[in-house]
């Protein structure tokens, strides 16, 4: 039996993802602080670029605009960006407010 992540939401990595440039600081168990930097976001998760000393299944906490406190688990690692999905799918109102503020260009925000 895997000791990864047990999560209840679907697999959805063909959701739409939208381009975003935000830094923000997690929370990890044991390493503490986590500098991540986010690329692109998706009402299920998001991709960070830059190397992170963390393995598949591992947990962080973060805060977002709109969102704020959510838990993530890392799904997938490869060199330098890493996948992770949301412990919840983020209400469709909520992540369009989030999207807009991460999200200065507004040719690249989501159509309504």
């Amino acid at each position: 039996m895997g000791g990864g992540a047990q999560l209840t939401v679907t697999d959805k990595r063909r959701a739409a993802r939208h381009p975003v440039d935000h830094h923000v600081i997690a929370e990890h168990r044991n390493l503490g602080d986590l500098p991540l930097h986010i690329i692109n976001v998706s009402a299920q998760g998001f991709m960070a670029q830059g190397g992170l000393a963390l393995e598949r299944g591992e947990r962080i906490v973060m805060r977002l605009p709109v969102v704020g406190r959510i838990e993530a688990h890392l799904i997938w690692l490869h060199e330098e960006r890493a996948g992770f999905q949301f412990e919840r799918i983020i209400r469709i109102d909520d992540f369009l407010k989030l999207v807009d503020q991460l999200q200065p260009n507004p040719r690249l925000r989501p159509r309504r």
